[in-house]
């Protein structure tokens, strides 16, 4: 009898000891006791109003739990930031298609903006880029309706769609308040990473990275091993309207350029385990050649992780115009086997301590170009070596313009190497 009193005695302490560390756990997450027991009174509440909506509502059949549950957690998450959500099993989906970098949809990078749906930067060779979509551009309608209104989610939802089929879009441009609409056929998207690989003059290379995939690092060093073959002494990367991609391609971008042992990037968040540091781990010797970063406020998340890394080491120094400002860490956390929150839950920080997040990276050599004149040069980018000069200005209405931020990188490039135009 002793023995079974003992047994119980050591499960009914494994039990207590269990409970202790899962509430002790909890307080600790929620900042402390007073935090922990808020937290508890006002779940209590959201209990109540539940089973009194459930049991008193006069439409009984509009006062279904799992949407009411839904609604409320929408709503939570649609009051901290443009970019923490609710994600339901079409969400979660959703992302794992972003993250695999293909997805049916226009091809822009989008965020919320003063309540309206607004392009960041068009992805490179994507429909939405063909259509003339700029950044700034704010999305107002999908096929005749408004999305005024819509949070992210759902108005990111109206653009995607299967391959092959129609979307039309309204656009409210910036600046004149001009509405519009163009017709998109969604593609599969698959991002492509680095562009136009190329000497400018003699010793100085340009490339352009359009978005940090699974593969950019590798493409980087390819472009960048091809230019030196070919001479090059100096090089201009050009991150205008890249709206970011994947956190440790970054670092490995940025590693190519400064010695192991450097910091690139730090997050940090409430708890000590949102805040890690990311340091150059690369056995090879770094590039060492001259370097000028082109940005401006498409160049966002990943690509600001890089321009601030590489302005801050000094190993770079920046041109155009300041960046879009997304800074913050999003985590996937799950609240059951078909749903689940995506939370903003830490910051990123450059090397000397700046936030990023709603501040952007400052160029050390500011020089503005409108929207409009973005968009011309990207059509020139995209068509002008492809077509007799007076065929280009007839179908596109307007005659080359000179890209003023990278003969900026020029300039800093050419001192660098000592050869400015005196």
């Amino acid at each position: 009898m002793k023995i079974v009193q003992r047994i119980a005695i050591v499960s009914l302490g494994a039990v207590v000891f269990a409970l202790a560390f899962r509430f002790t756990g909890d307080v600790v997450q929620q900042g402390g006791l007073g935090a922990y027991f808020e937290s508890r009174r006002k779940a209590a509440e959201l209990e109540s109003a539940l089973s009194l909506i459930g049991a008193y509502y006069v439409e009984g059949e509009s006062a279904e739990l799992d949407a009411l549950t839904e609604s409320a957690i929408v709503g939570m998450m649609e009051t901290l930031d443009p970019y923490s959500e609710y994600l339901d099993f079409d969400r979660l989906k959703q992302l794992d298609e972003e993250t695999s970098q293909e997805f049916g949809g226009i091809g822009v990078q989008v965020e919320m903006r003063d309540e309206f749906l607004t392009v960041v930067a068009p992805l490179e060779g994507s429909p939405g880029e063909r259509a003339g979509l700029l950044r700034g551009d704010r999305i107002v309608g999908v096929d005749g309706d408004s999305i005024e209104g819509l949070g992210l989610a759902e108005s990111v939802a109206e653009l995607k769609g299967k391959p092959g089929t129609k979307v039309a879009i309204s656009i409210e441009r910036r600046g004149n308040g001009e509405r519009f609409e163009v017709e998109v056929i969604r593609e599969l998207i698959e991002v492509d990473n680095v562009h136009d690989a190329k000497i400018l003059e003699e010793g100085l290379g340009y490339l352009r990275i359009s978005q940090f995939g699974k593969r950019t690092g590798e493409e980087v060093e390819a472009a960048i091993d091809g230019l030196l073959e070919q001479g090059m002494k100096a090089l201009a990367i050009d991150l205008r309207n890249n709206p970011g991609g994947l956190l440790d391609v970054a670092v490995e971008v940025a590693d190519k350029f400064v010695p192991k042992g450097e910091l690139i990037v730090y997050t940090k968040g409430r708890h000590d385990a949102m805040n890690e540091r990311w340091y150059a781990e690369s056995n090879v010797a770094p590039y060492s050649f001259p370097l000028v970063i082109l940005v401006n406020p498409g160049a966002a998340s990943a690509s600001e992780i890089v321009a601030g890394a590489l302005k801050d080491s000094g190993r770079a120094k920046l041109v155009g115009e300041k960046t879009f400002g997304k800074g913050s860490v999003q985590s996937i956390l799950p609240l059951s086997e078909s749903a689940g929150i995506k939370l903003t839950t830490a910051k990123y920080y450059t090397p000397g301590g700046y936030v990023i997040h709603e501040n952007g990276i400052e160029p050390d050599v500011v020089i503005e170009i409108t929207p409009e004149d973005e968009g011309r040069l990207a059509i020139q980018r995209n068509r002008l070596d492809t077509m007799p000069l007076e065929e280009f200005v007839e179908r596109y209405e307007f005659e080359p313009i000179e890209d003023l931020q990278l003969e900026a990188a020029k300039e800093l490039l050419r001192e660098a190497l000592g050869t400015a135009e005196g």
